[in-house]
């Protein structure tokens, strides 16, 4: 008598268990219907409670050993797979649920169609962002010029790459400009880079003279390599001048035109304190020793 009464409550508590799973509604009509019931949203849901626990799980396992910036890119890149991931397991779970899933793939479709031709820059943008995480064309940290800016790249995400400029800007650049134009990467193999400061020196000035001074102006500036040896070009016999070229290395691009300056003003205090003048013509700028003032007819001034 007991047993009975203890299965009969069981059973009652089954049955209204299984009704409670068995609400819900119905869309659509025909060979298009599709009922939803909470036992299929119950499902949906520890399913993707399931997923984005195994998903964090192999995130976890993959990225022990990764450094951190190599980690926040593999992230980013692991976000548009939890997005794939999930997407899959919910259309998984409504056909193992017995819902046909044909109607929601057919609007799917049409709907990534339209997605598709709308959003196309965005796709070009992931699929930019994916091919820089596989083959690490670009990293934080690399000095990169784009559109004429030279900048360090600080953050990459799967969409955009953020960089700060040397004027403090940020520069939000989409990911889709790495893939399909031409990048100038300061930093891709190594961090030292050569730089050079041109001067057009005039006919008849002592060269050797001008390169020594040139290879000082250098020698003596802060950020700039001793190894390798900075060197001299003579680059042309130009309409009006003598054309020169110092070259030199060093290891922060970032500060290129700081340093570019500093060099040029020290060039101008050499040539001055050793007898040197600067002297204006058609616009441009030539070294006139004090007997060519004399022949142009003007008074040397420092």
């Amino acid at each position: 008598m007991q047993e009975n009464i203890t299965e009969t409550v069981t059973q009652t508590i089954w049955g209204a268990i299984k009704s409670f799973l068995d609400l819900g509604f119905t869309l659509g009509s025909g060979n298009q219907e599709v009922r939803i019931t909470v036992w299929t949203l119950l499902l949906v849901i520890l399913s993707f409670v399931g997923a984005r626990l195994f998903l964090k799980w192999i995130r976890v396992l993959l990225t022990r050993n990764m450094q951190e910036p190599d980690k926040l890119k593999f992230i980013s890149f692991f976000k548009f797979v939890q997005y794939i991931t999930y997407i899959i397991v919910g259309f998984a779970v409504l056909s193992a649920s017995g819902i046909n899933v044909t109607p929601f793939l057919a609007a799917s479709a049409a709907l990534l169609v339209g997605l598709g031709l709308a959003l196309q820059e965005l796709f070009q943008d992931v699929i930019g962002g994916v091919f820089i995480f596989i083959d690490k064309s670009l990293l934080v940290g690399d000095i990169v010029e784009v559109d004429g800016k030279v900048a360090r790249v600080i953050e990459v995400t799967l969409r955009t790459t953020r960089a700060i400029t040397r004027d403090d800007k940020i520069v939000v650049i989409p990911n889709h400009k790495f893939i399909s134009e031409i990048i100038i990467n300061y930093t891709q193999n190594h961090k030292t880079t050569r730089e050079s400061v041109k001067i057009g020196v005039a006919y008849g000035s002592d060269v050797k003279k001008v390169e020594a001074l040139l290879l000082q102006s250098v020698s003596e500036q802060r950020g700039v390599l001793k190894t390798p040896k900075s060197f001299v070009l003579f680059d042309d016999f130009g309409e009006s001048a003598l054309q020169f070229s110092v070259l030199f290395f060093i290891s922060d691009s970032f500060s290129v035109p700081k340093i570019k300056s500093e060099i040029r003003f020290r060039i101008d205090q050499l040539f001055r304190e050793n007898i040197i003048f600067l002297f204006h013509f058609h616009k441009e700028i030539f070294i006139l020793s004090i007997k060519q003032c004399n022949i142009f007819g003007v008074s040397p001034s420092i």
